[in-house]
């Protein structure tokens, strides 16, 4: 799912609550929805997002899509959060621009592993990027089995034998899951760093200008079809804004280890959808596959949280 959330799977939580908290508001969500739902309606929306993004590839080309994507999700976060620009130090903005390009960075793997591979075989191996970021901070005993079985599902899903899955595309959905990671560590420095939002708009912000020469240059003029343009911002809220207002209410709601477990069902949604919207079937092996990896996420959420309290 290639994520502009601060997800984090555990670590990020207390941020996130933090970060909320300061920003004083629930923006609109009502508190009357439980929080797994808000957090089942998150993942929706981004695996439809992710769907629909999709029928843009033909007429601009992935990168393209991510352009716009990004493009339309910084303009919109932007205007919502409105960062006053002189409250920062160079140092902060330094850390903008990395989290910005860790961002086009991932979004682009994504995006171009999805253009070659099934959407939910795609998410599941992004997953193993914060898994692995989820048993490092962890380091105990039982952490071995999540491993195993991560690494039993990603053997499942490499191209050997009768497999039909684009190796390229097992690739870049790997990249996209170093990208996932490399964006949960950075995440944790901007939230204390910005307050709110800001630091995402901002680096969201230097991602669509970093990844614009890519996005044009797929695109070309298509990128101003109206047509192409009300798909793109349908794509950026539903995959960026509308997540990450649910996921923030949740996150002041939920304990971490309930938020992670429900967000180990992202590969099966992400594989219901891509079968609902692109007609994309998998594989007895890439269900295997799917479930086990699902198994190590919801492991070592469940676990981890139990044994830090």
């Amino acid at each position: 799912m290639s994520k502009e959330l601060p997800l984090g799977f555990l670590r990020a939580r207390d941020l996130l609550t933090r970060r909320a908290d300061r920003a004083g508001h629930q923006r609109g969500i009502s508190a009357s929805v439980p929080p797994p739902v808000l957090v089942i309606s998150s993942i929706l929306s981004v695996q439809l997002g992710a769907a629909i993004a999709k029928s843009l590839f033909q007429s601009i080309g992935s990168s393209g899509t991510v352009f716009l994507r990004m493009g339309f999700a910084a303009l919109i976060l932007l205007l919502f959060w409105r960062p006053h620009l002189r409250e920062y130090r160079r140092a902060d903005y330094v850390l903008v621009v990395l989290f910005g390009l860790t961002i086009a960075a991932m979004n682009a793997c994504f995006y171009a592993a999805i253009a070659r591979i099934p959407l939910g075989i795609a998410t599941t191996l992004e997953f193993v990027g914060p898994l692995g970021v989820a048993i490092a901070a962890s380091r105990r005993r039982r952490d071995l089995l999540w491993v195993g079985l991560a690494a039993a599902g990603v053997a499942l899903l490499a191209p050997i034998g009768k497999s039909a899955i684009d190796p390229l595309g097992i690739v870049f959905a790997l990249l996209a899951g170093a990208g996932w990671a490399t964006y949960i560590l950075l995440n944790v420095r901007i939230g204390r760093a910005f307050t709110g939002g800001n630091g995402l708009a901002l680096s969201m912000g230097v991602a669509a200008l970093a990844f614009s020469p890519f996005g044009v240059t797929s695109g070309g003029g298509m990128l101003l079809n109206p047509n192409v343009l009300l798909v793109g911002v349908g794509v950026a809220v539903l995959s960026t804004v509308i997540p990450f207002s649910l996921e923030l209410e949740a996150l002041r709601r939920l304990p971490a280890r309930v938020f992670g477990v429900l967000m180990s069902l992202e590969p099966a949604i992400a594989a219901l959808i891509g079968f609902l919207v692109l007609r994309e079937a998998i594989q007895v092996r890439g269900l295997i596959a799917l479930t086990l990896i699902m198994a190590a996420s919801a492991g070592v959420s469940f676990f981890q949280e139990r044994e830090e309290h």
